[in-house]
């Protein structure tokens, strides 16, 4: 019989940070993340490529650790976007 009406809260700037995060945000989280892995991979040739040669070595296990490093901030870039988004809703 009675309907109780919601309060809106409806904010202009959401969608706009809604789309910068869909269109902008996450093909260059996708973009870095694919190129930390190339890094990584690079470096894993390297590294049995030039098994004999030293500097091949450790050239190949710098860019593996660069690599995973890489690898490790986009997760968390990821992680904390997604965490602040569900906290104001976006």
């Amino acid at each position: 019989m009675f309907t109780l009406a919601h309060a809106s809260t409806y904010s202009p700037t959401i969608p706009v940070i809604q789309k910068a995060i869909t269109h902008i945000v996450n093909p260059l989280i996708g973009f870095f993340f694919a190129m930390a892995f190339i890094v990584f991979l690079w470096g894993i040739f390297e590294f049995i490529a030039g098994s004999n040669n030293e500097e091949k070595v450790t050239a190949g296990k710098q860019h593996m650790l660069w690599g995973v490093i890489g690898i490790f901030i986009m997760i968390s870039v990821f992680g904390i976007m997604n965490l602040v988004c569900s906290t104001i809703d976006c």
